[in-house]
């Protein structure tokens, strides 16, 4: 199963007008553009503002703070505003909401893709016996594989019935439980509950969410749209957004705390040089050094950003650690250019050109007393 999924296409990709999407994106300038520098009289406006510099060297100790999976298929096909007297349209609204409020943060996020899977409403639900285990068939891959899966439910608070009606489409199944009605994705059930699948999230695309158009939400940024017309066909796509901290050694202690730096302005501009470091290391680390899809023009702007991110911050290395506290099945993530793993740690340097140079930390692995 992942050799189907690491197995390279050796036709290069087609292009958003013979996708059908062009007009879509005719006006929307690439979010990479970002990375180059403002222009001289927005730069004399903030001046007073820019941050306070330190001069000793830097190193960065870069972890998730908090990550969370959006089910990109639903907002890819351009629906329209979902009903939110509906619990299926309050669930996509909601979705909506977490997407459109990172347009205005820095965090990172990944598009993966994972084998299709759906539930099955030609066949019936059933409980168990004196418990609320409730066993839902599904239909795996793209060859439908008639299987089920069982979830124990707990009763919520705002309950006003021991057992709830049950409502299945291929993509959510609905509980009402009385007083309150939940709806579920199957990615939602697949992450939230004990199971027997073992697909792995193979990464296709890393961006940064930081985008005054909103693009990312409303399924307008081509570069996301196209990995999703290339790979609809057999795969569910998913988007892993994560906001990172970033820990700052240096005998001169973090430019961040500085009390000069104590305003929005300085404290984004400090903010921009680590996420934007951190993306163009994990496009290295996922994507490889061709950064396949990608323009020249794109690979020459940030090598041109992560050798200003250098010299500005005194920046030795870096070292990028993916683990998270209590990690589920959907962070096994892996690319042609890394291996299968939840515990993705990768130190990073960068080169006096600006090439990012990036080693994986092996994974530790458990020994038998």
């Amino acid at each position: 199963m992942t050799s189907d999924l690491i197995a390279e296409d050796d036709y290069p990709d087609p292009s958003l007008d013979e996708l059908g999407v062009g007009e879509l994106f005719a006006e929307a300038p690439e979010p990479f553009h970002d990375l180059l520098a403002a222009p001289a009289e927005q730069i004399d406006e903030l001046l007073p503002l820019m941050p306070q510099r330190t001069a000793a060297p830097q190193t960065w100790v870069v972890t998730v703070a908090d990550a969370k999976f959006h089910w990109y298929d639903l907002v890819a096909g351009f629906p329209e505003i979902p009903d939110i007297r509906d619990p299926v349209g309050r669930h996509l609204r909601r979705m909506q909401f977490d997407l459109e409020a990172t347009m205005e943060k820095r965090l990172i996020y990944f598009a993966v893709n994972r084998p299709r899977v759906r539930f099955d409403p030609s066949r019936s639900t059933s409980w168990g016996f004196f418990s609320l285990k409730l066993t839902v068939p599904i239909l795996v891959g793209a060859e439908g594989k008639r299987d089920s899966i069982t979830i124990e439910l707990e009763v919520p608070f705002a309950a006003t019935l021991k057992k709830p009606s049950v409502v299945v489409t291929d993509r959510f199944i609905t509980l009402n439980w009385g007083g309150l009605i939940e709806a579920l994705s199957i990615h939602d059930v697949l992450q939230q509950y004990e199971n027997a699948l073992t697909f792995q999230s193979k990464v296709q695309y890393v961006g940064q969410t930081r985008d005054p158009l909103g693009r990312l939400a409303r399924a307008r940024l081509p570069a996301v749209q196209k990995v999703h017309q290339n790979n609809s066909e057999d795969n569910d796509m998913l988007l892993l957004i994560q906001r990172m901290n970033v820990e700052v050694i240096s005998d001169d202690g973090d430019p961040a705390e500085l009390p000069a730096n104590d305003n929005p302005v300085a404290a984004d501009v400090l903010l921009k040089d680590r996420i934007d470091a951190v993306e163009c290391a994990l496009i290295r680390y996922f994507e490889g050094p061709q950064m396949h899809g990608r323009s020249d023009k794109e690979a020459d702007i940030r090598k041109q950003r992560v050798r200003q991110v250098k010299e500005i911050n005194h920046l030795e290395s870096f070292r990028i650690d993916l683990r998270l506290e209590n990690p589920g099945k959907y962070h096994d993530l892996f690319s042609p250019h890394a291996g299968v793993s939840r515990s993705h740690i990768i130190d990073c340097t960068i080169a006096d050109d600006g090439e990012v140079l990036v080693t994986r930390v092996p994974d530790k692995v458990k020994t038998k007393p």
